[in-house]
């Protein structure tokens, strides 16, 4: 893959409240509301990336950068830090959706679980249920994928997860 492509793919960095976290998003590709973006352009499937530790977004950029490519810059790729992993620069602002009730903190968010549960709060308030997703897992993001299936089968699409085990 030319780096020179790569380069030119913008990423747009967002820091969110999730569960009662401040999460750093990073994407590619479009990164519009997809809730509210009712455009004929609207991407019909997103690809998902949960990291491996230390769970920073930032790590999987020029692979990011390098599936939009080859997916010919159809299918946006947003990459999820950990709960609690990524903090949000003291200039920069961080996002809260009206969906995401911050009154329903997710309990042990920095546990196993509560990191299971915080990529599903992302989910269900970022996007819309009709959307199919890619899901790609690195080392313990692979067992959290894994664990998100089994909570929520009705995810509508899955990758094999990388250096995943059952």
């Amino acid at each position: 893959m030319d780096s020179e492509l790569k380069e030119e793919i913008p990423v747009h960095e967002e820091f969110i409240l999730c569960g009662g976290a401040e999460t750093q998003v990073l994407k590619c590709g479009p990164w519009t509301d997809l809730f509210h973006d009712q455009s004929v352009k609207r991407p019909k499937l997103l690809i998902f990336i949960i990291p491996g530790n230390p769970g920073f977004s930032a790590f999987y950029v020029p692979f990011a950068k390098a599936l939009y490519s080859l997916t010919n810059r159809r299918f946006p790729v947003w990459t999820i830090s950990h709960a609690g992993h990524a903090l949000a620069p003291k200039d920069k602002k961080i996002l809260t959706t009206s969906e995401d009730s911050n009154a329903q903190e997710i309990k042990d968010i920095y546990g196993l679980n509560g990191q299971i549960e915080h990529k599903l709060a992302f989910l269900r308030t970022h996007v819309p249920k009709d959307m199919k997703l890619v899901l790609i897992g690195h080392s313990i993001g692979s067992y959290f994928t894994l664990q998100m299936l089994k909570r929520v089968p009705e995810l509508p699409l899955m990758l094999p997860t990388l250096g995943a085990k059952k």
